[in-house]
């Protein structure tokens, strides 16, 4: 197998190691704001727009971390988590975003196993730390 070069440090790619994140939102500005942002620092955004299509698209890309919304049309993703950590012999990085404000949910997602859970309006370079603290 032929020897690659070495990339320079500071090249996004490099610090991302080309990971992929899977985006599940119904929020449009939300998705394209996280995808730009998440795109400048070299990881691959796949993206699903409710919870019945980040399911199918998690279990079938096997992304290295899922950007989950709490509150999505067709499955919540309080589903799509459970569903996920029953399926998965290796659980899946998981980042929870929500509007909401209740801790009885952070509480139950923090349950099931979510890696982070993050109100909305967060600041992105919040959201980006936690995304590299988990698969950086």
């Amino acid at each position: 197998m032929p020897k690659q070069e070495a990339k320079p440090a500071d090249s996004p790619a490099e610090s991302s190691g080309g990971k992929r994140i899977l985006l599940v939102d119904d929020d449009h500005e939300i998705i394209e704001t996280l995808r730009l942002a998440l795109e400048a620092k070299g990881y691959t955004v796949l993206i699903a727009r409710d919870g019945n299509q980040g399911l199918a698209m998690a279990e079938r890309e096997d992304p290295d971390l899922v950007i989950l919304d709490m509150m999505m049309p067709k499955r919540s993703g309080f589903l799509v988590l459970e569903k996920l950590r029953r399926s998965r012999p290796v659980p899946l990085r998981v980042i929870m975003i929500t509007a909401n404000e209740g801790s009885r949910h952070k509480a139950y997602a923090e349950m099931l196993g979510v890696d982070d859970y993050i109100r909305k309006p967060f600041a992105l370079d919040r959201l980006i730390e936690s995304v590299e603290r988990l698969v950086g």
